[in-house]
């Protein structure tokens, strides 16, 4: 159903600490309060620490130091390092995305996998999973083995859009049979990431446009299980940043605020920085004139 979107309960800054925050997230954060600001929503800090693999303490720290310098304000979650490993670390949610896990077990939608990323390739030139597997039958405990959902591509799922409404949707390929849980028994993130917001109860979600197919597979997942409230949150999906023609990301080495904090660019050119990104040509130093120029742009 459509949402009437003038007040939601809670939205979240969702950062992964694999890499020092940049520009485009904290942009993403900016826009998140705004947003919060407009519609009476309360601000989670849900750190997204799953991959452990690529997470180090000196990236959780330095997003409670981004979020200080830049005096970026929530009003729930951790406010530091050790508060956040002590309640908040997604290890201490594991009994929530298995529980999630059982049920959707119940309903025969999970099936094992144990395809390496060279036999996914092999299968599919993009390396997507083609559920070739679950006429395997493997054992759910098998080593080296992820879980997979059960996925029907005909599927419709309905989206609510910020100020658009709601839109069907088909599950994108990339998403199809997607992952439940990794190899290394952790939650996959739209297992985790629903959950949570479910958990926290989230109905104003905020990401970029990349991480739609994302919104899309959660939807998707939220339905299978037992009845929840997910599919009425609200979804704004932001344009993604770019730099020197390339999107803002640690993968490609965009500058991080740690680096330009370090070279003594004071956090009022950073506003100014993340206004001139979405196209303001006024004067922006605080979290406040930022709110107040991009909500003018609706």
């Amino acid at each position: 159903m459509n949402r009437d979107p003038t007040e939601f309960n809670k939205t979240r800054l969702a950062p992964t600490p694999s890499g020092y925050l940049h520009l485009g997230n904290v942009i993403s954060f900016f826009i998140t309060v705004s947003l919060a600001k407009k519609h009476g929503a309360k601000i989670l800090l849900r750190i997204d620490d799953l991959d452990q693999k690529r997470v180090k303490s000196e990236y959780i720290q330095d997003i409670f130091d981004t979020i200080d310098f830049l005096e970026i304000p929530y009003d729930e979650g951790p406010r530091n390092l050790k508060e956040f490993k002590q309640d908040y670390s997604q290890i201490h949610r594991q009994a929530l995305y298995s529980a999630a896990i059982e049920e959707l077990k119940e309903n025969n939608l999970v099936f094992a996998c144990d395809c390496s990323r060279k036999t996914l390739l092999k299968r599919h030139p993009k390396r997507w999973c083609t559920g070739t597997c679950i006429q395997r039958n493997l054992p759910f405990k098998k080593n080296h083995t992820s879980l997979r959902l059960v996925t029907q591509k005909d599927d419709s799922i309905s989206l609510n859009l910020y100020s658009k409404g709601q839109t069907t949707y088909h599950l994108p390929g990339a998403m199809e049979f997607f992952m439940l849980q990794k190899k290394d028994s952790f939650a996959s993130y739209q297992l985790a990431s629903l959950m949570d917001d479910l958990s926290y109860g989230v109905d104003l979600v905020v990401r970029g446009m990349d991480l739609l197919p994302s919104s899309i597979a959660q939807v998707y997942l939220s339905n299978k299980l037992k009845e929840n409230s997910f599919g009425n949150s609200s979804f704004y999906h932001h344009q993604l940043f770019k730099e020197e023609g390339k999107k803002l990301s640690k993968s490609n080495g965009s500058y991080s605020i740690q680096q330009m904090r370090n070279a003594g660019m004071k956090k009022e050119a950073i506003y100014q920085l993340a206004a001139k990104q979405l196209g303001i040509a006024y004067p922006v130093t605080t979290i406040e004139e930022f709110s107040s120029h991009f909500l003018l742009l609706f």
